[in-house]
């Protein structure tokens, strides 16, 4: 498996450094800052919407449950990361690094553990833009691994996890809803639901 992984992140690299334009819309993708802050507008514009009292309640409990859902994600990859640690593509390979170089283990990739978390949460909530959310994560983690900081592997287990953990936690969100509930009322006293 690893050897797939290393010929399919060769593969992608190898796109960089030919087209300028290409290589800056890939930086600007796998920054830690459009696709991260884009999906956070997402979540902020979550919680006000809806066209009635039910439907905003709905977003409002996949907003928590897209947060809570994050602190479990980064939780379980340092959970891994104390166990395995796995080098960055540029530590042992050749590469075209159009990035700043990362030290922390490149399995699983937190980036898409979150990002993925957070589409799968709204996802459940609000298909279309769930939809949205998931394309954002797949280009992040494609762009990743383009510009030379993650294996594609890194980036599939990063994305599963992200979606597992909110997968469970909105099918399970019934166990800890008056929980959820009591965060929204609290929220609405002060005017911020």
């Amino acid at each position: 498996m690893a050897n797939v992984d290393t010929v399919l992140f060769t593969w992608i690299n190898r796109g960089a450094g030919h087209i300028s334009v290409l290589d800056s819309v890939m930086k600007w993708l796998a920054s830690d800052y459009l696709v991260p802050g884009s999906l956070c507008l997402i979540l902020l514009s979550m919680w006000f919407a809806g066209i009635n009292q039910a439907e905003r309640q709905r977003y409002q409990v996949g907003v928590l449950v897209a947060l809570i859902s994050i602190v479990i994600v980064s939780g379980t990859v340092m959970f891994v990361n104390s166990f395995y640690f796995r080098d960055r593509p540029f530590v042992n390979m050749d590469v075209l690094l159009l990035f700043y170089k990362p030290t922390d283990s490149s399995f699983p990739a937190n980036s898409a553990a979150v990002s993925f978390a957070l589409a799968a949460a709204i996802w459940a909530v609000n298909r279309r833009i769930g939809w949205a959310m998931f394309g954002a994560a797949a280009l992040y983690g494609f762009a990743r691994v383009f510009s030379g900081v993650h294996y594609p592997l890194d980036i599939i287990v990063g994305g599963g996890i992200g979606m597992g953990v909110a997968g469970v936690l909105h099918w399970s969100k019934k166990l800890f809803e008056s929980l959820l509930m009591a965060v929204i009322r609290v929220a609405r006293v002060f005017c911020l639901a």
